[in-house]
């Protein structure tokens, strides 16, 4: 499993669960697989039927602003994660984690792995469902949302989102607990 959109100041975090045999994850390897921060949108979108397709099982999972407001972001992150594995048809033996911390309310095996998404077709197969998926929400609510540039930065803190911060002020789905530092 991976996580995206943990450091948006915008929308909700997301966590992709995806299940592989290793035939499938070597196909999916030579058809350009890894880690979905170094893949282009277009590659990433092209990805996602082959990720379909070949595993096992996958499912996503979101927490929203509001959890992660309410909650803080590692716990919310850790139910978007929940709630994707809750979504496959059926309990994974051993869970793979992207990153140094595990995975609390899990009770199954687990194993964190520090840059899972360069080490796992797995957890790279996550990351790809989980980035496509975020990135398309925060598209269709950049319509809804306009004049924050959500279609461009889907929700990270740039400039011009910073910026538009300061003239519009946060919208119902902008993250107040990570605006704080922000403006003050």
């Amino acid at each position: 499993m991976d996580e995206v959109g943990r450091g948006c100041l915008f929308g909700p975090v997301f966590a992709g669960a995806v299940v592989l045999e290793l035939p499938s994850a070597n196909r999916l390897l030579q058809e350009g697989l890894m880690d979905s921060k170094l893949l282009s949108a277009r590659r990433r979108e092209a990805l996602v039927p082959l990720i379909e397709r070949e595993s096992k099982a996958w499912g996503l999972g979101q927490s929203s602003a509001r959890e992660i407001d309410l909650l803080g972001i590692r716990s919310a992150t850790e139910l978007a994660m929940l709630r994707a594995l809750q979504r496959l048809p059926h309990r994974p033996q051993m869970v793979l984690v992207d990153g140094n911390l595990p995975l609390r309310p899990w009770l199954g095996e687990q194993r964190s792995i520090v840059a899972g998404d360069r080490h796992s077709p797995a957890i790279a197969a996550a990351s790809v469902i989980a980035k496509q998926s975020r990135d398309a929400l925060i598209k269709r609510l950049s319509r809804r949302f306009p004049g924050y540039g959500l279609e461009r930065h889907v929700g990270y803190g740039t400039a011009q989102h910073r910026e538009a911060l300061c003239d519009l002020g946060p919208s119902a789905l902008h993250r107040r607990s990570f605006l704080r530092r922000l403006l003050g």
